[in-house]
């Protein structure tokens, strides 16, 4: 993409792979890289958990390709209904971190440097850490979205299409 390297970490909800971001993005700026951490979290509702990636394509993927900044709007879900919330931008970097369920879809693969699967342990203990993260009123939509995932993950290969893979 470009001059910047893009690392997908993707796999299910609550599997790690925002802490696993947080620490390769501190790693990498440790070592003096200019580096982006977008997350698709900013962008999915339990409503449209992947459909939402054209805003991501058009507000960063395709402006830092072409050495611009990009930049979205953080999905805000202070009321418990997301709208809109703030811009955020972002700056060219040496590398961005796309971390997030369906970070490493099919029609972004070829933008990719690489792509990191990571599985995050059984489906059930991956839901514990998510409920215990977002609270017990979650529970239902959390365990709706974990369907949704299961398919979405058959159907689009992820985990096969890594280059690492984590458990």
């Amino acid at each position: 993409m470009g001059r910047v390297r893009v690392l997908a970490i993707d796999g299910p909800s609550g599997a790690g792979k925002s802490t696993l971001a947080a620490r390769v993005v501190d790693g990498l700026t440790a070592r003096g890289c200019r580096t982006a951490l977008v997350s698709t979290d900013a962008f999915a509702t339990w409503d449209d958990p992947v459909a939402w990636w054209p805003q991501l394509v058009d507000g960063v993927l395709r402006p830092l390709a072409g050495g611009l900044p990009g930049a979205y709007r953080r999905m805000d879900w202070t009321t418990g209904v997301p709208r809109p919330g703030e811009l955020v931008r972002v700056a060219v970097p040496d590398v961005l971190v796309l971390e997030g369920v369906s970070s490493g879809r099919t029609s972004v693969r070829p933008l990719l440097s690489h792509l990191c699967w990571l599985e995050g342990g059984s489906e059930a203990g991956r839901l514990a850490r998510t409920v215990e993260r977002d609270g017990a009123a979650a529970r239902a939509e959390l365990a709706r979205w974990q369907r949704f995932e299961r398919g979405w993950f058959a159907v689009d290969g992820t985990a096969e299409a890594a280059g690492t893979r984590l458990s």
